[in-house]
């Protein structure tokens, strides 16, 4: 660069406002297509699994509890994931979105960065048998 193109560049920077928002103060509209937080709806949901095989950072796992009348647990590990989006793309069944409005997910603590979707029962249900140990496990460790 030469020396008179970067001096017209230093006197007209001299002159204008800083270009600095305040952010938490003013904010912007988040644009349309921005990936925030992963959405699921657990009504349209058959189990099929493709979340689960697309997810290029293991973010997602689907738990069956009962295939035949459709109870599942979508585990979503938010600090995993990428915001791809790949495993909105690949869902046949269109029950997976990423919100444009919840994209400030920083936090303190890591427990907030592992939701749970579905029914409030269903998800009691997974808590407690992922809390009991498995037989198998047991046996292995003894």
């Amino acid at each position: 660069m030469k020396i008179g193109a970067m001096l017209g560049d230093i006197t007209r920077s001299l002159f204008k406002r800083p270009v600095t928002e305040k952010y938490p103060f003013e904010r912007r509209e988040a644009p349309e297509r921005l990936r925030g937080q992963l959405h699921w709806s657990p009504e349209r949901c058959t189990g099929c699994c493709l979340c689960n095989k697309d997810c290029p950072s293991n973010a997602i796992e689907l738990i069956t509890l009962d295939k035949a009348n459709k109870r599942f647990v979508l585990r979503y590990h938010m600090d995993r994931c990428t915001f791809c989006a790949q495993c909105v793309q690949n869902c046949r069944f269109k029950c997976l979105e990423m919100s444009n409005e919840q994209w400030e997910l920083a936090a303190l603590t890591k427990e907030p960065f592992t939701v749970y979707y579905g029914n409030n029962a269903d998800i009691e249900a997974c808590l407690a048998r992922l809390a009991q140990p498995d037989a198998k496990t047991v046996e292995a460790a003894a």
